[in-house]
Order: structure tokens, then C-alpha cells, then sequence
């Protein structure tokens, strides 16, 4: 058979910022195909998307009008009117230009909702994030099918049950590798390009938002994403360092991409009483402080170290400057990701979902977290070949200061 390095050269991937910007325009024109009733039907779903009547009349579709009719004159097929309203929707959302804000339609905002409270259903335990131009393996879970079968940190999915999903989304991918437990999926990944093979039965995937675990004297806190009941978790933890005789805490928010800027500000509250751990500036809101919540903070004298890696984004970037500002933690690992704005969800009619960037957060020092991300104190670097060989030089640096 004929090997990946073969018919690859797996180097890393760059997308053309002008076929991304020709993919959006074909995408909105194709959504905006709604037949002769384009005012009607956009008029249904423009309060849905915040333009309101307002918005609507303020805007001239006109142009938009006469792509319909050149296309309603000559195109040769049929026209969907619920598919063009999707698309249209879709592309009006993509004009923005800003990644995070996103038009999700039932299914995937059903995902979506899945995904961000860990009801992953059944398969085989890994996370994924697009590494280098690809979607790799960023770890696989502890007593799961994919770390059983030999899956490792840096494999790049390749296919799945012999479809190339290499070009895919991680959301793609993630869907395709679902399934009902007991049935098999063959995952090929290319390692040091080459093929490799891995055929698993599906599992049901226990996937907490966080978790604790002793070594002696110190507690290590691994924060997996921040869930609506990830900070009382850690709180009860919390309650218990002092009969274990815990004198240091090690609060691992590697590889978490965040979640509720709430989670992120019931655990800060363990070390931060009462005073401002986020400042917010919109365009539309106006500037605004949250602040953690007083009477709670049974860790503030705990000696603590964060570890932090570029997937460590959103909520956990919060925490670990807000500690950082204080002076309650030692920052140890790689700078963080850098994404510093917040996200409101619109849940819209159908079962869709409208997330939209509606703000820029700071520190409580004011540092800017968008794009910069924060910096370590301690800055210590974790490869691909390290977590494989099953070294952890942060976590190792962690438990020595």
C-alpha cells in the first residue's frame, strides 16, 4: 500500500486569505437566492440576527435584489428557499470577518450546547485542536479507547473509516468519530508521515470539568473547561485541603478553552475576595467590571501555581491573569492563546444559535488578553515528544517552586 509520505508532503497548511474571502461572498450570494420574496423572508429573520426593523430599514438590499433576479432568470436548477435562508444567514454572519462570531443551525448548535457542558455521548476520548494547519490529537483521556489502542498527542487525523477528514473542521472531525457505543470506528492518523490505523469500539466518554489529585503535601486541580458547576467542584475540593494537610495547590488549566466567564468567577473566588477579576469594554454595552464573590476566598494565603500552555484560552486566560494580577499564583508554561472577547448566545427560532462577540475583556490591571494572551512567570515548554514519552517538565517545574 502506498505510504502517506508518499502522497503527502505533511507541511504545514496555509489557507489563502483570498479564497477564504471568495469561499464568504459565495456563500452569502447563494444564501441570499430567497425567491421573489427576499423582503418578506429576510424581514422574518433579521430580529433574530439584532437587526431589528430598525436595522432592516437602514439597510438597502436593493443589490441583493438584483443578484436574485439574475440569478432566478438564468440559473439552471431548482431553488430552496429554506436552504437559501440558511446560507444567507450564514453569510451575513461571515461578512463580519470575525471568527468567533458564529451562525450555528439546530444541529450544530446542538453540538455546540454538547460540547460546552461535556455531553460528548459515546467515543473514543481524545481532544482535538487545529495544530500547524492540521486537526491533531492534543491528549487522549485516561481509560479510554484511543489511549488504549496507542493514539498519541501530535497524531494528525488523517481519516475516518477511510475518508480523507484531514481538510475537515475539529467539529467535523469530532462528529464523524462519534457514535453509538459498542460500534467501531477506524481512526487513520499520520505520525512522522506516515499512515497508521487504530480500530476502536465506541465508549461512553466520562468527561468531568474538573478533577483532583495528592501528591504529598500539594493538590493538583485540573480544570478542563469552566461548566456551570465547575467552580462549586473545585470549591468542595477546596474545603478538604486542610484535613489533607495541603500547603500548595497547582491549578493546571492547560488546554482549556474556556467556557462561562461565571465558572471563571465562582473560582476565582477561592483566592480573590470581593475585588475586580475582569473588565469588560463594548461597543454596545459600555464598560463594565465583575468581581468574584466575597466570604469565599479559602485559598488566598495557598501557596498556588497556574500551568498554561497556547490552548489555555477565553475563561482560563481570565483566571490566570486575574492571579497573576493579585499576586496569589505563579504563572508557569508557555503564553497563552489570546482570546480575549466575549461571546453572547442568542438562541433563535428552529433550534439555531447566534454567538456574537459583544465585548473585550482585560485583566483587573487593565492588560489587554486579545491577540497578547498572558505571559508565564516561569515560561517552560512541553513538546509533542514529551507528553508522548510521558514527561511533564511544567508540571515538574510546578511542583518545585
Amino acid at each position: 500500500m502506498e505510504s502517506m509520505s508518499e502522497k503527502v508532503e505533511w507541511k504545514e497548511k496555509k489557507t489563502s486569505l483570498g479564497n477564504a474571502i471568495i469561499i464568504s461572498v459565495i456563500t452569502l450570494v447563494l444564501g441570499v437566492v430567497v425567491g421573489a420574496n427576499w423582503n418578506v423572508l429576510f424581514g422574518g429573520f433579521a430580529p433574530y440576527l439584532g437587526l431589528g426593523s430598525k436595522g432592516h430599514s437602514n439597510v438597502d438590499w436593493s443589490a441583493l435584489d438584483e443578484v436574485y433576479d439574475k440569478l432566478n432568470n438564468t440559473y439552471n436548477g431548482e431553488i430552496s428557499a429554506e436552504a437559501a435562508i440558511e446560507g444567507a444567514k450564514t453569510g451575513l454572519v461571515e461578512s463580519l470577518g470575525d471568527v468567533y462570531t458564529v451562525y450555528m443551525g439546530a444541529e450544530a448548535a446542538s453540538d455546540f450546547y454538547d460540547d460546552l457542558h461535556g455531553n460528548v455521548g459515546s467515543g473514543i476520548g481524545v481532544e482535538m485542536g487545529l495544530r500547524d494547519g492540521y486537526v491533531r490529537v492534543l491528549r487522549t483521556l485516561p481509560d479510554n479507547p484511543a489511549r488504549k489502542a496507542g493514539i498519541l498527542a501530535g497524531d494528525i487525523i488523517y481519516k475516518v473509516n477511510g475518508e480523507e477528514v484531514y481538510a475537515l473542521s475539529t467539529d467535523e472531525i469530532s462528529k464523524k468519530v462519534r457514535g453509538e457505543t459498542g460500534t467501531e470506528v477506524t481512526v487513520t492518523v499520520v505520525r512522522n508521515g506516515k499512515e497508521m490505523d487504530f480500530t476502536m469500539k465506541r465508549e461512553t466518554i466520562n468527561n468531568v470539568s474538573a478533577y483532583v489529585e495528592y501528591d504529598g503535601s500539594t493538590a493538583i486541580v485540573t480544570v478542563t473547561r469552566f461548566d456551570n458547576d465547575t467552580g462549586t467542584m473545585v470549591q468542595n475540593f477546596a474545603k478538604e485541603f486542610s484535613d489533607k494537610g495541603i500547603n500548595k495547590v497547582i491549578l493546571d488549566l492547560r488546554n482549556n478553552g474556556g467556557g462561562y466567564v461565571s465558572a471563571a468567577q465562582d473560582l476565582l473566588s477561592l483566592w480573590v475576595d470581593g475585588k475586580t477579576v475582569l473588565k469588560q469594554q463594548s461597543k454596545h454595552y459600555g464598560d463594565s467590571e465583575s468581581s468574584s464573590s466575597s466570604g469565599k476566598a479559602i485559598l488566598k494565603d495557598m501557596k498556588t501555581i497556574v500551568l498554561v500552555n497556547g490552548s489555555t484560552a477565553s475563561a482560563s486566560e481570565i483566571v490566570a491573569g486575574a492571579l497573576q494580577d493579585y499576586g496569589k499564583a505563579t504563572v508557569v508554561g508557555e503564553t497563552t492563546y489570546g482570546k480575549g472577547v466575549v461571546q453572547q448566545l442568542f438562541d433563535l427560532s428552529g433550534g439555531s444559535v447566534l454567538k456574537v462577540t459583544t465585548a473585550e475583556w482585560f485583566t483587573p490591571e487593565g492588560r489587554s488578553i486579545n491577540k497578547d494572551g498572558i505571559k508565564p512567570d516561569v515560561e517552560v515548554e512541553r513538546s509533542y515528544e514529551d507528553i508522548n514519552a510521558m514527561r511533564d517538565p511544567q508540571m515538574d517545574k510546578a511542583k518545585k517552586l
